[in-house]
């Protein structure tokens, strides 16, 4: 007896109802309506983070913020994306907050960018025409107020009984809901009117205010020297646009010059503020160039190689050297010990940088006062001893963390290959050159590479003990023997009198570069380490 088989029709139904319910049940978790929420914020600051760079015509910031949205929004409603919902996050501050510095690092390296050149070319024609005005003659004086309109000086007058305000961005414009009383404004809608002693704490502003009268700058602004009445003044330099020219009232003409970003004279004068223009390589090699520069600068590269090395082996030799005593459990009381040796970890890097550099104080410090008996010793003033206190507070501050480190790798090491080792007749010192260093090392090889870098970089305690001191006589920056190249970066670009943010651009691209091939360097070291293991 033959039977044929029979054939089912598909049930639509099971095939098309599991992902209704799936939906279902999704909208109907509070979970949802979390995420909903939180997507509804980020996408309300996103449009206001949009509409701002529109204002402010910052075409990056929008394209970024218009791309980041459209991807939030994808990767967030979308099951398609589910691995993205845990990488995304990451991979956008990883963007912000690394990628797009060290980009615009890199290319302000470029540059001439520092004081003198912070803005474009139209800029600074109208800082310098502002910055080089005088009364025009024959006009009034105003009694002027001062205001503080949306957290910026703005100043009001009264003009034949019109009150007119105006700012640094909006010319004069008529208020007529101002109050005027003895021909002076005295209250502006939307503006606070700032009196003596607050006009006293934002005085730079107030005197530096140039309000435009008109809309034609020809037409001369606004300015005052006492803030109590102001003046019409106009520019004494005449700029011809056409031939890219400043001609000052004695006939002399100030020349653009594309290549320094200065409106420079034939006698080599010339006139501030300039502009940010492109130098090539100028602030990469002026490094090696400069006589002045760049005697201290090999110093100081030398010298945060030392620092840096020598830091990694004195704090990996004496932490690894009590980690071995205090992993013996013949030492009795070891565990007290180990809580006590973690102290100098626990405590502020920087308070103890202060500490320690009251302690080496050479007129009135612990160390020359009790200890040394009154001696006078210039632990911080002589350029060896300062970099040996340097070496010797670095390791005061490290040596716990790589006693950590150690003890931890110690106690992963098998007691088997120990005994073994004891049975074949080897002794404590081989045993630890031959078994416990190198097995000791396949673990902790990455964290003394990452040491290296933190200390290459180790900026507050050179700042804090030191301050980069004692300084080298005639160099052009207030540079010293103790100072690395992370805080000369900091000299050059905030306390050289002539902030050279270019420069310190490049240096800090030569840091990256530098930290970059050793832990490269070490990380190929490390993995032939592992494969030998």
């Amino acid at each position: 007896m033959s039977t044929e088989p029979t054939t089912q029709p598909p049930r639509l139904e099971q095939t098309t109802q599991p992902p209704r319910l799936s939906h279902a049940r999704d909208i109907s978790r509070p979970g949802f309506y979390v995420k909903l929420v939180l997507m509804m914020l980020v996408n309300a600051f996103g449009v206001y983070g949009i509409m701002a760079s529109y204002g402010l015509e910052e075409w990056g910031v929008l394209a970024f913020l218009v791309v980041a949205l459209i991807v939030a929004d994808y990767v967030y409603f979308s099951k398609r994306a589910l691995a993205g919902k845990y990488l995304y996050p990451g991979l956008l501050f990883l963007v912000v907050f690394q990628i797009y510095v060290m980009v615009t690092t890199a290319v302000v390296s470029f540059t001439n960018y520092g004081d003198g050149h912070n803005d474009d070319k139209e800029a600074a024609v109208t800082q310098i025409q502002r910055t080089s005005d005088r009364r025009v003659d024959g006009t009034p004086t105003y009694p002027v107020t001062v205001l503080d309109r949306g957290g910026d000086v703005a100043f009001a007058i009264v003009d034949d009984g019109t009150p007119l305000v105006g700012d640094a961005d909006e010319p004069l414009t008529e208020v007529p809901d101002a109050t005027v009383t003895d021909g002076r404004v005295t209250e502006v809608p939307g503006a606070d009117v700032l009196d003596f002693a607050q006009i006293q704490e934002r005085q730079d502003e107030v005197l530096s205010l140039r309000v435009d009268v008109t809309d034609n700058p020809d037409d001369g602004w606004l300015r005052t020297d006492n803030a109590s009445t102001a003046y019409i003044a106009k520019s004494l330099l005449v700029y011809d646009e056409a031939a890219d020219t400043f001609t000052d009232p004695e006939g002399k003409v100030y020349l653009a010059d594309p290549d320094q970003g200065l409106f420079v004279a034939e006698d080599g004068s010339s006139l501030l503020p300039g502009w940010r223009v492109t130098v090539g390589f100028e602030n990469y090699t002026v490094m090696f160039t400069d006589s002045r520069l760049a005697g201290p600068f090999a110093s100081i590269l030398t010298w945060t190689f030392a620092f840096s090395i020598l830091s990694v082996l004195t704090t990996f030799a004496l932490g690894l050297f009590l980690a071995v005593v205090f992993n013996d459990a013949r030492v009795k009381g070891r565990r007290i010990y180990r809580a006590l040796f973690i102290l100098p970890y626990a405590f502020p890097g920087f308070l103890a940088a202060l500490v320690w550099r009251g302690l080496l104080n050479e007129d009135f410090g612990y160390i020359n006062e009790v200890l040394l008996g009154g001696a006078s010793i210039p632990w911080l003033a002589d350029g060896n001893l300062a970099k040996l206190s340097v070496l010797g507070v670095n390791l005061w501050l490290g040596f716990p963390y790589m006693f950590l480190v150690a003890t931890g790798a110690l106690q992963a090491i098998p007691d088997e290959l120990t005994e073994a080792a004891v049975m074949d007749g080897a002794g404590p010192v081989r045993r630890f050159w031959r078994i416990t260093l190198p097995l000791l090392l396949v673990a902790v090889a990455p964290l003394l590479i990452a040491s290296f870098a933190f200390n290459f970089n180790n900026f507050s305690l050179i700042y804090m003990l030191t301050g980069g001191g004692p300084n080298y006589p005639g160099a052009p920056l207030p540079i010293g023997e103790t100072d690395i190249l992370i805080s000369m970066i900091y000299a050059v670009a905030f306390e050289s009198g002539i902030r050279r943010y270019g420069l310190a651009s490049a240096m800090s691209i030569i840091i990256f570069v530098v930290v970059g091939l050793v832990s490269w360097l070490g990380f190929r070291q490390t993995r032939k380490l592992e494969e030998v293991m």
